[in-house]
């Protein structure tokens, strides 16, 4: 079967889904010979992984470039950096005016061909002077380039028939799933390969020049310029195998948020020659691009270096290649900037505390951008290993290319404006980012509730969260406030979510059960029992005990639901599961009342909300003074018998989040489980739009014209209200996935790839950057609930309270392999089906696996199971078509450990 084109339209897609769905719907889908012979022993897939782009595809991409919560710069499409967000807060289209690499390549009895090492700037080539002459737009650029992403990992294959060589960027950050300090470094690798493919020997040079970024003049906002003189320095050092440029700036005050240093450096530099300016020479006009060009594409060098300089560095390195031969070029981009404040980067803060420094967890570590690029170069091979190791287990998983290529491209948002943490360690998150100022503050509960990254990829930064949530965010009541302010523990704001504080309860069920940490659990307990039981406060949401919310609910529509709602109750209907699991867990007695509760909420759920097809909102008869204040916020002069803002009757997309959680947390069905089939049958008959242009969105536009797309909410079975919720027609991606992985989970695999490419194909890196989901500002954090995709399919699970696992995926081809993780480590399995039945193989890369149990798909009458060349006594028991093995004595996978498993019929 031929793969399909990113680009597909409805043919295209429709073609995809009508080859999946014969191959099966069932929850585990055997691929036919077909289909599996797209490529052997994979999934059809409809967007390719790693993912490539060239021409028109390139404009728009921005891959960011930085350490998890500790800023970023982005590679765009043609090897051009863009977006540089190191300073705190977001700034997209801020580059340095002079920021670019440089190739002058010279072979014996020839002139030298010198280009900027990027590609052709592409259209529109239009301004109020042109293009202008930052960047030196007109300087000559190679002909073609091709970006190859799978985030974190960049490549860049450029291509000039006039130049006498090859070359290609591999560009990349340190990122290790669980390591969040090796992954937190705020250092860019851009190695550079130039391949000799000729017969005689080629001298090549590679110049950066970046002009000192470490100015207190450029300011996002607007706001008048800052610097009176300009005081920047750039100074050459060369130390512990790095050699560079580290450019600071004393002129600014020690307190500024822009004080701080950059580095521009090389290393692996072996018998090469380094050369450097401290700064292009000084002179009007544009004489100092015109130098500094002359300078190197006549000489391949920076000798000669100008008395009276620009703040431009540049640094060269300069080799000779033989035939037949490559060379590598390694430079090394460096941050170092303390002093975030709350009011710098857009966060809330207490009345005279916006200007208090809560600073950068990077900053505690290195005391300046050459500390930090230091250990990077000091660490570097090991460092880019595990890194690769990552990506190739990504790379080589037997899933769905669009799974893939989702889960990892919204990792980025970690190391986006969006992703923070402060000089404590603690971990923070926007909403989103705007494009010079944080969007929407606080790690809101109702938006952060929906991704499940943090928790299986950085669980320290899932338990931060949740320390925010339940620690001063809480008030005296149980309420959590969905927003917290920094400085923390001065002031709480605004008040509780029902969505988002169901939402934190479950997360926190899933944070104990990812690691089995009973310590962590029982001293969370209080707190989290004290949340669940603030829904039965007078007036709160379930004042009845019921199981039923009915108050007012605050939501992640930003206006508050009125009454019982799929929404809020189904969310607190996994609350009351959880929390069941926790109390049980820690010997509460409570766990009965909740269990209570839940079978009480579920039946009533399903006997008066779901109407055949979906669940409903039901606001009749809703009496004013079931209103609280704390809940709610102020509605004025709301009519609370006939509220505006709500669903209705509408087919909401996220319906069924909590379901979706439970899923992720392994707390089984909160309803009839042939009504969360019918109501996901029903969402992607109504909500799904194979064609956006009959589709009439009055309200923000990220998705549009012939566009495939799930909508927020759908009114073709019952009237839409005359002023419905906010958003009800727009387009979330975050919630796309949602839906979509909920599918997978439920064994709707046609539909739920279907949605999942559709949202991929709209990011092809001409119409949308590949890696910037935006909803309510770019990198939004939602949107991280596409690595959901990878736990949905794996079939992976851990249980931690019983060291538990089980791995039976839902696709069924001949050899599956895929990435595993859960809070005490991370690796691979793979699962080899035989005729006899199969084995499986499942081995630790980071951490370690503690191990009781193994449960796998296969049914037969003999196992195996081996530790590390050694038989490992089991009893094994069998249900259907499962097997459980259960170890007389416990073990835990080590780093380079395997236990194989084998199941004989």
């Amino acid at each position: 079967m031929k793969e399909l084109s990113v680009d597909s339209g409805g043919t295209g897609r429709r073609g995809f889904l009508k080859t999946i769905a014969g191959v099966g719907l069932a929850a585990s889908v055997d691929a036919s010979a077909e289909a599996a012979a797209h490529k052997p022993g994979t999934f059809p897939s409809r967007i390719a992984y790693p993912r490539i782009f060239s021409g028109r595809h390139l404009k728009m991409i921005a891959f960011p470039l930085g350490g998890v919560a500790a800023g970023s710069l982005a590679l765009g499409g043609r090897g051009q950096l863009r977006d540089w967000e190191i300073f705190n807060r977001p700034d997209k289209g801020h580059s340095p005016p002079y920021a670019f690499p440089a190739i002058c390549v010279r072979a014996a009895g020839t002139k030298p061909v010198a280009r900027v090492l990027e590609s052709r700037i592409l259209p529109p080539y239009e301004g109020e002077d042109g293009l202008g002459a930052n960047n030196v737009p007109g300087l000559a650029r190679l002909a073609e380039a091709t970006f190859t992403g799978e985030f974190p990992l960049a490549r860049i294959d450029f291509r000039d028939p006039q130049v006498p060589v090859l070359v290609s960027l591999d560009a990349f950050s340190p990122f290790i799933p669980h390591d969040a300090e090796a992954s937190g470094l705020p250092v860019a690798i851009l190695r550079y390969t130039v391949k000799n493919s000729a017969t005689r020997p080629v001298q090549a040079s590679l110049a950066f020049s970046i002009e000192n970024p470490v100015d207190a003049g450029h300011n996002p906002s607007g706001a008048a310029n800052l610097r009176a003189e300009d005081t920047r320095s750039n100074e050459f050092r060369d130390r512990n195998g790095l050699q560079g440029l580290i450019m600071s700036n004393p002129g600014i005050a020690k307190e500024h948020p822009m004080q701080g240093t950059f580095v521009l450096g090389l290393c692996d530099i072996g018998a090469a020659k380094v050369s450097y300016w401290r700064g292009w020479p000084k002179s009007p006009w544009w004489n100092a691009p015109m130098l500094f060009w002359d300078q190197f594409s006549h000489e391949g060098d920076l000798s000669n270096e100008p008395d009276d300089r620009k703040p431009i560095g540049a640094l060269c390195l300069q080799r000779t290649i033989g035939p037949r031969s490559s060379a590598t070029y390694t430079f090394v981009l460096a941050w170092h900037f303390a002093n975030r404040t709350p009011k710098w980067c857009g966060w809330d803060a207490p009345k005279g505390f916006e200007n208090d420094i809560i600073g950068n967890h990077y900053a505690g570590r290195f005391e300046d951008a050459w500390s930090a690029a230091e250990f990077a170069v000091e660490n570097l091979s090991d460092l880019e290993t595990r890194t690769r190791r990552f990506a190739a287990v990504m790379r080589e998983s037997t899933l769905p290319g669009e799974v893939k290529e989702a889960a990892s491209a919204n990792l980025s948002t970690l190391v986006s404006t969006t992703s923070f943490r402060t000089s404590d360690g603690a971990f923070h998150g926007f909403e989103g980012s705007n494009d010079h100022i944080g969007c929407c503050f606080g790690n809101c509960t109702h938006v952060w509730n929906y991704e499940t990254t943090t928790a299986h990829v950085f669980p320290e930064f899932a338990r931060s969260l949740r320390s925010a949530a339940f620690g001063y965010s809480m008030d005296p009541q149980g309420a959590i406030h969905f927003r917290q302010m920094l400085p923390d523990g001065k002031q709480r704001w605004g008040f509780a979510a029902a969505d988002g504080q169901m939402g934190q309860i479950v997360h926190a069920y899933l944070d104990w059960i990812l690691s089995g940490d009973i310590q962590w659990l029982r001293g969370i307990w209080p707190r989290v029992k004290k949340a669940l039981e603030f829904a039965w406060v007078p007036g709160g949401w379930d004042a009845n005990r019921d199981g039923v919310l009915e108050g007012v609910q605050h939501n992640t529509y930003d206006v508050e639901f009125y009454g019982p709602n799929p929404l809020c109750g189904i969310y607190y209907l996994a609350a009351l599961r959880a929390a069941e699991e926790m109390a049980r867990a820690v010997g509460d007695s409570a766990a009965a009342e909740y269990r209570s509760l839940f079978d009480q909420g579920s039946r009533w759920f399903d006997e008066h909300l779901f109407n055949g097809e979906f669940y409903i909102q039901d606001v009749r008869g809703l009496p004013a003074n079931r209103i609280d204040p704390v809940t709610r916020g102020d509605m004025g002069s709301q009519n609370t018998e006939h509220p505006e803002y709500q669903v209705g009757k509408g087919c909401l997309v996220d319906q069924l989040v909590g379901q979706y959680m439970a899923e992720v947390s392994g707390l089984g069905p909160l309803l009839d489980p042939e009504h969360i089939r019918k109501t996901l049958d029903s969402i992607y008959r109504y909500n799904h739009k194979p064609s956006l242009i009959d589709h009439d969105c009055p309200e923000r536009t990220f998705a549009l014209n012939n566009e495939a797309a799930v909508v927020v909410c759908d009114y073709a079975t019952a009237p839409r209200p005359r002023i419905p919720f906010p958003y009800y027609a727009e387009v979330f991606t975050g919630l796309e996935y949602t839906t979509a992985t909920h599918m997978l989970y439920e064994g709707m695999l046609a539909e739920g790839l279907e949605c999942i490419a559709d949202i991929r194909a709209r990011y092809d890196g001409e119409k949308r950057n590949p890696w910037d989901e935006a909803e309510c500002g770019h990198h939004y954090a939602r949107a991280m609930s596409a690595w959901t995709g990878i736990l949905a399919l794996s079939g992976f699970r851990f249980d931690g309270s019983k060291h538990a696992v089980a791995i039976v995926p839902r696709i069924r081809v001949e050899d599956f392999r895929c990435f595993w993780s859960n809070a005490t480590g991370w690796g691979e399995f793979s699962v080899k089906r035989t005729q006899s039945g199969a084995r499986v193989r499942l081995s630790v890369i980071e951490g370690a696996l503690p191990c009781r149990s193994v449960e796998t798909e296969a049914s037969g009458g003999s196992t195996s199971a081996v530790l590390n060349g050694s038989r490992i006594a089991h009893r094994a028991s069998r249900s259907e078509n499962r097997t459980i093995l259960k170890f007389e004595n416990p073990i835990t996978l080590q780093p380079g450990s395997a236990l194989e498993i084998e199941v004989r019929a």
